[in-house]
């Protein structure tokens, strides 16, 4: 079964999440108090692990509406949760088989659950061929099956059969059959004998599943006896059962190598495996050690048997209670401990992470978000909740879920994820962001620019040079649009000092010019790495629009702004004595009001994007060995 939605009412903070769909890995995004750990919780009650935490309480019921509702719990108790599993091919079969083929109508099966902690099916189911499927192998006369074949429902086919039983045995076992299945219902049926069956189990972690460092062998054992571990507690004996061993090992002395050693056996296992998803420090270790009881001590760990959890620094070669050491990796290696128990479980288990690796640095956060997906997600459904950007994965946003507490409206679940506040969406923004970055510098070799239209030449330029067996900008360089020149100093300086090289391409400001002499006084860029267009086209100033022939650039210009310019500008229109034409252009448009007063230099160049096959046949030799020396003279920085 797979998990494919939920609708969660009349819980915590939730009076209705309305429909959420859910994907292979989902992610829960809100900020906090939002609802996104009742979401988890609720669901955890639908089928939990090892049964523990998984009754609804009356106690649970929204409060503004709680003292109407606990007068009528008793007789009308309401549902708290109801999700949509999808049945797998192999499941529907082996119904099938039983029951007759196409008995299910709907490969989605709707389980409930109210506060009364009665869990309900609906599924939808097609009777008549179930009554087909019985008659084929029942050996019964031919009129009474042909009479029983026109029943709609099991429940007529019976009535049916009953009338005709007349101790006949053949009949007699046909009656008992369908009856066994049928009654009261064929959907009910189902539900016992495969849909329970069926049902995943959903695991539950959150910051109070963590390992303590030290434990009373006795108390724990006292605990578990009476059915009072918590979240902690349970993640010990998680780690004591995956190696074989139990707590009453540990009260016997004579077990105590053996069962050291097992400990230790399963603290490399998953000390490696952790080490695979961990990379901000390589050299811990989990020590394991028992001894007496100091009486010193504050109870429960005053008396009997303690057992201790360490962690061991190589490069410090000290060791320190588990509890004590970085919250991060006690979270990692707690969470990877307690799943450990139930990962070859036979049926299928959903995790719930809440908040998890909140404690996490933001680069052990992506590393726990690879092992979501590469660990976790190829054999077990996760949903996970965060308001961190670094656990959001910018290139799975389908995946994302928002929750907000609304007014008047409660906790609400939307896969909208453009249509909610600044404060819930922060989190995709900023994982956008981050990841724009990364992608913008992940070359070694980065070349500033102004703004989108720098790179849009470029590229195009590039290829004309390359058609003209003339020489192209380098591959290696990664062209990176700064979003203006005053931003120059800024992108310099963050690059620069990220050991990454860097050209500058772009006319600046006296100003400007000052901050880069000064970054490259730092040693952040090149002497010779600020790239002037001027020098290529024997101009005091230029644009990389000056490359062109003004003819051609008008060409652009006036396709851009055919609305604008019904007539087009021609040389004489712009006739302002700056050497730069983006700037002869942008006084033309401000003194004339053309387009609110204001040039942009993005759409000439989105223009000839749009319009390269027509437009470049026009484009002069001249200009383009403007191009190939200015390439030229950018790709020699490589070789310095």
């Amino acid at each position: 079964m797979k998990l494919v939605e939920a609708r969660i009412t009349n819980f915590k903070s939730i009076d209705d999440s309305e429909c959420i769909r859910f994907d292979d890995v989902t992610c829960l995004v809100g900020k906090n108090e939002s609802g996104k750990t009742a979401i988890l919780q609720a669901l955890h009650k639908i089928s939990p692990v090892g049964g523990i935490n998984g009754n609804f309480n009356i106690l649970d019921y929204p409060r503004k509406g709680y003292t109407k509702y606990r007068a009528i719990h008793e007789e009308q108790p309401a549902v708290a949760v109801q999700v949509g599993f999808e049945l797998s091919q192999e499941e529907i079969t082996a119904i099938e088989m039983d029951l007759g083929d196409g008995v299910i109508k709907s490969n989605v099966a709707y389980a409930s659950k109210n506060f009364k902690n009665v869990r309900q099916w609906v599924i939808n189911v097609e009777e008549t061929a179930t009554i087909k499927h019985f008659l084929a192998s029942a050996a019964l006369p031919p009129d009474i099956s042909n009479a029983t074949s026109m029943s709609s429902t099991c429940k007529e086919a019976l009535e049916i059969l009953e009338s005709y039983k007349d101790d006949n045995p053949d009949i007699e076992i046909a009656i008992s059959d369908l009856r066994k299945r049928c009654n009261p219902t064929l959907a009910g049926y189902i539900a016992s004998e495969y849909l329970d069956k069926y049902v995943p189990q959903f695991l539950y972690f959150d910051e109070y599943s963590v390992m303590p460092g030290t434990v009373s062998v006795q108390y724990l054992k006292q605990r578990r006896d009476n059915n009072q571990l918590d979240c902690s507690d349970q993640t010990i004996i998680a780690l004591l059962s995956i190696t074989g061993s139990t707590l009453e090992d540990f009260e016997n002395q004579a077990n105590y190598e053996s069962s050291k050693a097992e400990l230790e056996a399963a603290s490399i296992g998953i000390t490696d495996e952790v080490f695979a998803f961990w990379s901000q420090n390589t050299q811990l270790e989990v020590e394991f050690d028992v001894s007496q009881a100091n009486a010193d001590d504050a109870a429960p760990l005053n008396s009997g048997t303690i057992l201790h959890i360490r962690i061991k620094n190589n490069r410090h070669r000290v060791t320190v209670p588990f509890d004590q050491r970085s919250r991060g990796f006690v979270w990692f290696f707690s969470f990877l401990a307690y799943f450990s128990q139930f990962e070859n479980s036979k049926s299928d288990l959903i995790l719930l992470l809440d908040e998890p690796g909140l404690s996490l640095h933001a680069k052990a956060q992506a590393d726990f978000l690879r092992f979501i997906n590469e660990r976790l997600a190829p054999n077990h459904q996760v949903i996970y909740s965060t308001h961190s950007p670094f656990m959001v994965d910018p290139n799975q946003l389908q995946k994302v879920r928002t929750v907000q507490d609304i007014d008047n409206r409660g906790t609400v679940v939307s896969s909208d994820i453009l249509n909610n506040d600044h404060d819930t969406v922060y989190p995709l923004q900023a994982a956008l962001g981050y990841d724009l970055a990364q992608t913008l510098f992940v070359g070694p070799h980065c070349l500033l620019v102004e703004g989108p239209s720098d790179l849009i030449y470029l590229q195009i330029l590039s290829e004309v040079c390359t058609c003209n067996g003339l020489e192209s900008l380098d591959k290696r360089w990664v062209i990176v649009p700064v979003g203006g020149a005053d931003k120059v100093s800024t992108f310099v300086s963050l690059l620069g000092a990220n050991k990454l090289d860097i050209a500058v391409l772009m006319d600046v400001s006296s100003k400007d010019m000052q901050r880069i002499k000064k970054l490259q006084g730092n040693g952040f860029l090149g002497v010779n790495n600020l790239i002037d267009v001027g020098s290529i086209i024997g101009a005091k100033d230029a644009d990389i629009e000056d490359l062109f022939n003004l003819e051609f650039y008008l060409k652009l210009l006036n396709g851009a702004y055919a609305s604008e310019l019904p007539g087009g500008l021609s040389e004489s229109d712009i006739i302002n004595a700056n050497p730069r034409v983006v700037k002869r252009i942008s006084a033309y448009f401000k003194e004339n009001n053309v387009a609110g007063g204001y040039f942009s230099h993005y759409l000439p160049s989105v223009y000839l994007l749009h319009n390269q096959k027509e437009l470049l046949v026009g484009l002069d030799r001249k200009s383009i060995e403007f191009a190939a020396s200015l390439f030229s003279k950018i790709n020699m920085l490589l070789l310095l």
